[in-house]
């Protein structure tokens, strides 16, 4: 039997020997065995059933999830020379009719068919008229309760398989299944006894990399840029961002198409020819595309954002390099995705354990988008596969960055988490790290624990970072459900007891917050040059400074010092225009400093550059209206001023401004206070959400215009201010704008 088995491989596929463990199904499905097989995505699951279904007598059934697939796997079997159809939807009465009378005649080695078929009054009498030597179920996970695709169509299989007449053997297939699923999938099916095959998870030819922190548009540009001869997916969660990275990228000049539920099935289908003709290089698309799209030759699958489960992200990413041959698979994360996806989940299923399942999955997939361990020993591990290499070329592997020792901060959130006991989430610990004056943690007396405050210098984003940090390497856990917990592991003891050394890299690390230093000890000097340097030039512009760079900009600059155009552009938030403008200053002064100069000197010495010569200190200070003198004024008219200063002076300076705002002073009483402009105090407001605090803003946002200000950014865009501005009433300032755009997260204008 082995013999014909290699016959026919050879004869109908071109290959001479099989791929690890199809051998072995093969030889129990021909042995009459129930069969259940997890093979990776690429691992040639439909040559274990085609093989049997065309040696042994009679018509074997396929039950399929996806009209897609079904034909792909139709149109290659014809181009075989195997007969096969397909029953779904997609026929019309006649068609289908036509099928099941070529059935019934023995025309087919293969049938098709989707699961809402199997009980219909024509199939019931086809199937009693069969031969059925072999029923094979693709996508075997679908009838999982606990898989991530689950659907409830699957569940009538067992039924189904029950009522034949002489029940056949029955060979479950999936890429992606926890030992948690596979054990249901056999349950679910009425597996009898199977045969149990498990031939690894790991695509040892796909590099894995998790990027975060970046200019997403501008990395995708550049990536797919560099790779001009090679076909590529892109993932996105929604239609609207599938349609407007197809359309960015089709300026560019890029060969791309679009794949997503909202289209009609004439468009998907042409779209999905398309890209497998290679008329189309890059598809962007939901995860509508891909079961099933046996397209060997996907270089490269770019997910725009974070999945909700591993099992789809891993299923996604394996439809790169189903050739074997080497491939890339790039994961563009941001913490907010986690929220998109939650409203996804949310939106999609109204069974509460189904929801707790899915949020579950959601958090390990959160996980492995912040781990620092290899990125396939994390994925085949949740998959139950133990002793895997690390792959040495994933993101993980090769960050060859310094390791900073974090044990203290490590201790004091792990026993910050222990004493909450486990009833609290990781924002609530976050929280009380931070030393929050939230009403609900002062209900629950959670301020009278010792470990109250003991982050304060953080921001409240970063420690949330820190703890879901600590959780992705297993020193914590959280809990499944909709309202999850965090608790500790076994794992956080040692460190606690002082015995195990917390490392962190430094590419990673969360940004420590001390006493008014925005950067980095080590690049102080830079970063306040070349704020400086922003703040005159800005002066002179007559622009407020974040319209140059952002805070988050300069720091960058300084943590990397670019010396080169090049290098500059590779900063996120700088622009060709940026550069063309002030890359010359910019660099000017990062060479000053790299070469030993003075701050002030570095500053003072850029001349006629890009940006052209820089005024005064003291011109600037004037123009961007400082208070000077009205400082004292100021804190003469507040006698509680000093006590307020004194209490905040720990606080980075734009948390101090923050501190002062929510003890009830004003912008200008906060300006004047502190010596500083209104826009230099209005942008401390804006640097501290963007770091995750909670900000008033309905405080700046004149509630008659707030929907119309929203209207108006969502139509004009809000790249620039000025158009917005010119389009709505005059008494509406450029802070109410600003603030609306924080409140509404509708991006920031630069």
């Amino acid at each position: 039997m082995l013999e014909q088995a290699l016959h026919m491989l050879k004869q109908v596929y071109g290959y001479d020997r099989f791929r690890k463990g199809q051998e072995e199904i093969i030889g129990g499905l021909m042995e009459g065995k129930d069969t259940l097989a997890i093979l990776p995505t690429g691992g040639g699951k439909s040559v274990c059933y085609q093989i049997p279904a065309m040696l042994l007598p009679g018509t074997t059934i396929v039950v399929s999830p996806l009209i897609s697939l079904m034909k792909d796997q139709v149109d290659t079997l014809g181009r075989l020379g195997v007969s096969a159809a397909y029953l779904n939807s997609s026929l019309d009465a006649a068609a289908y009719r036509e099928v099941v009378r070529q059935t019934v005649q023995g025309a087919y080695k293969l049938l098709y068919v989707a699961p809402e078929r199997l009980d219909g009054t024509m199939f019931e009498s086809l199937t009693s008229q069969l031969h059925i030597p072999l029923i094979a179920i693709d996508e075997a996970h679908c009838v999982s309760q606990w898989g991530h695709d689950f659907r409830p169509s699957y569940r009538q299989l067992a039924g189904w398989i029950g009522r034949l007449e002489k029940r056949p053997p029955v060979a479950a297939f999936t890429a992606t299944a926890t030992p948690e699923v596979s054990s249901d999938i056999a349950a679910m099916l009425g597996l009898r006894s199977p045969n149990i095959f498990v031939t690894g998870f790991a695509r040892t030819n796909l590099a894995l990399t998790v990027v975060t922190g970046t200019d997403k548009r501008k990395y995708l540009r550049e990536y797919v840029r560099q790779r001009p001869d090679q076909s590529g997916i892109v993932y996105t969660a929604t239609r609207k961002e599938a349609e407007e990275v197809c359309a960015d990228l089709t300026k560019l000049g890029v060969a791309a198409g679009k794949y997503h539920g909202g289209l009609s099935d004439t468009e998907r289908a042409e779209a999905q020819e398309r890209f497998r003709f290679d008329e189309i290089r890059v598809m962007v698309a939901t995860n509508a595309f891909g079961m099933g799209i046996d397209k060997p030759n996907v270089r490269y699958v770019v997910h725009w954002q974070m999945p909700g489960d591993v099992e789809s992200y891993y299923q996604e990413a394996g439809r790169a390099g189903r050739d074997g041959e080497e491939s890339e698979c790039v994961l563009l994360f941001e913490p907010q995705d986690v929220q998109v996806q939650r409203f996804l989940i949310e939106r999609s299923t109204a069974d509460p354990e189904r929801r707790a399942v899915q949020l579950g999955k959601l958090y390990t997939m959160m996980h492995y988008s912040r781990t620092e361990k290899c990125l396939l020993q994390f994925i085949v591990g949740y998959f139950g596969e133990a002793d895997v290499p690390t792959c040495g070329k994933c993101s993980s592997c090769l960050d060859q960055s310094e390791k900073i020792d974090l044990t203290e901060e490590a201790r004091k959130a792990l026993s910050c988490v222990g004493r909450m006991k486990g009833r609290f989430g990781v924002s609530m610990a976050a929280k009380v790290l931070k030393g929050s004056r939230e009403k609900r943690l002062l209900d629950f007396g959670l301020d009278r624990l010792t470990t109250y405050g003991l982050l304060r210098n953080w921001a409240e984003k970063d420690i949330s970072d820190w703890l879901y940090w600590l959780v992705a390497e297993g020193y914590m856990r959280i809990s499944d459900g909709e309202y999850p917990t965090v608790s500790l592991t076994t794992e956080a003891l040692p460190v606690l007891e002082g015995k195990v050394t917390v490392l962190r890299r430094r590419s990673t690390a969360v940004r420590r917050r001390s006493e008014g230093a925005a950067a980095g000890a080590e690049n102080a000097p830079l970063f306040e040059a070349l704020r400086e340097w922003r703040r005159e030039t800005a002066a002179r512009e007559h622009v407020p400074p974040f319209m140059l760079f952002f805070d988050a900009t300069l720091k960058e600059i300084a943590d990397r010092q670019p010396v080169t155009t090049e290098q500059l552009l590779a900063i996120k938030g700088v622009g060709a225009a940026k550069a063309a403008k002030y890359g010359l200053d910019v660099i000017r002064i990062v060479r000053s400093l790299e070469s030993g100069a003075r701050p002030e000197a570095a500053a003072d010495s850029i001349g006629e550059g890009a940006g052209g010569r820089t005024g005064s200190p003291e011109a600037g200070r004037a123009a961007s209206g400082s208070a000077g003198s009205g400082e004292r004024r100021t804190a003469d008219a507040y006698p509680e001023a000093a006590a307020l200063l004194a209490e905040t002076a720990h606080l980075a300076t734009h948390a101090q401004t923050l501190a002062l705002f929510r003890h009830g002073l004003t912008l200008p009483q906060i300006a004047g206070l502190r010596g500083m402009s209104r826009v230099t105090i209005e942008n401390h407001l804006l640097r501290c959400a963007d770091e995750g605090e909670e900000v008033e803003w309905n405080a700046f946002i004149p509630g008659e215009h707030e929907a119309l200000i929203v209207e108006t950014i969502r139509r004009v865009g809000a790249q620039r201010l000025k158009p917005i501005k010119d389009e709505l009433p005059e008494e509406i300032d450029y802070f109410a704008i600003k603030a609306v755009m924080a409140k509404h997260r509708l991006g920031s204008a630069g």
